[in-house]
């Protein structure tokens, strides 16, 4: 069940004010008084729809939602490939060619992902980005690229040729075409980013923050629980089922799923989830959700678990008790993995 959520003001243009209500991945259960209802704001950045969820009677709630909307329009300024003047595409541009200085912000984010590239030993990786383009998920058209093609990407893939210097922060990188794309990492930064503000700017102690359907940051415990969050976890296959629910205090969540990015291939989906080992799309799964202490860790991990499968993540999860999952292999009536998740923190349903 969706909350009714009282909107913040009236709706507007998509393209980037206050919005009213929507039906976005929300906690579930249905407010028992007013005093346990929630204000929602929302706002389109980043692709997708952006929703900041407070409770009700939150001093100066219009101001803490454009506060956490201005931040998350800042970084996609900032992180974006499809922009020419935000500070990642510059790096792409000269990072070839010199040392380049970054924002601290930015050399953290890529210090984690190159973490997680080497624990995940390579099924993530953001220089992914020539191998994105052939594909034609960058701009399309999505299509299979040649053999020939496909290792010519791959070739200009790899974290091994970036060099992080954290006394400098500089960036460099040692291999001609290589790309950095932060588009499996960016949506959880910002609402890592909007959530630090909103706790130390405003001294928030409880808001839901999400983008889209996939990446999600609860902050505090939502009104009359005082274990959480309650989250669904969205079927991929049908928008309108839930795989189960999970809940959060002061976590993350992150999903990945090839449902709505795909092409069709000889009577196969492949989705836009490419294996940075391999060039090719990831095949095993059919979502993967993570729950991990910040957003931007969490997506990261969704798209590496994808690729990983079931077997690569109980080994991870085992090494990580402060990660949990909840996978759907692709196979039919496969049956949802928990791993790492305490009992009274994750409810699956029967997907049968």
């Amino acid at each position: 069940m969706i909350y009714p959520a009282e909107a913040f003001s009236r709706p507007t243009d998509p393209a980037g004010q206050i919005l009213a209500a929507a039906d976005e991945l929300v906690p579930e259960a249905q407010p028992l008084a007013e005093d346990l209802a929630l204000l929602r704001g929302a706002r389109r950045a980043m692709a997708t729809r952006f929703e900041i969820l407070l409770p009700y009677g939150t001093p100066d709630a219009l101001t803490l939602a454009e506060a956490a909307f201005d931040e998350i329009d800042r970084l996609e300024q900032q992180l974006t490939v499809y922009r020419e003047t935000s500070e990642l595409s510059r790096l792409n541009r000269l990072a070839p060619l010199m040392p380049v200085p970054v924002e601290p912000g930015l050399f953290d984010l890529l210090g984690l992902a190159a973490v997680v590239t080497r624990e995940t030993e390579g099924a993530y990786d953001i220089t992914a980005g020539a191998l994105i383009k052939a594909w034609g998920f960058y701009r399309g058209p999505r299509r299979v690229p040649a053999d020939e093609e496909r290792a010519e990407a791959l070739a200009k893939v790899g974290m091994q040729h970036v060099v992080l210097d954290p006394e400098t922060r500089t960036v460099r990188y040692l291999r001609p075409g290589l790309e950095i794309n932060l588009g499996s990492i960016g949506k959880g930064y910002a609402l890592d980013r909007a959530a630090e503000l909103l706790r130390v700017s405003f001294a928030l102690p409880a808001a839901l923050l999400h983008g889209g359907h996939s990446s999600v940051y609860a902050m505090g415990t939502e009104p009359g629980d005082s274990r959480g969050w309650t989250i669904g976890i969205q079927h991929p296959s049908d928008p309108e089922r839930r795989l189960g629910i999970v809940r959060l205090r002061d976590l993350a969540l992150g999903t990945s799923s090839a449902t709505f990015q795909h092409l069709e291939h000889q009577g196969r989906k492949l989705g836009h989830l490419l294996d940075p080992r391999s060039g090719w799309p990831a095949e095993t799964m059919a979502q993967a959700t993570v729950v991990a202490p910040t957003a931007a860790l969490a997506d990261a991990l969704a798209t590496a678990f994808f690729i990983l499968g079931v077997d690569g993540t109980r080994a991870y999860c085992a090494r990580h008790p402060e990660i949990g999952a909840v996978l759907l292999p692709r196979e039919e009536n496969a049956v949802p993995v928990v791993c790492g998740l305490r009992p009274e923190d994750v409810q699956i349903y029967d997907v049968g």
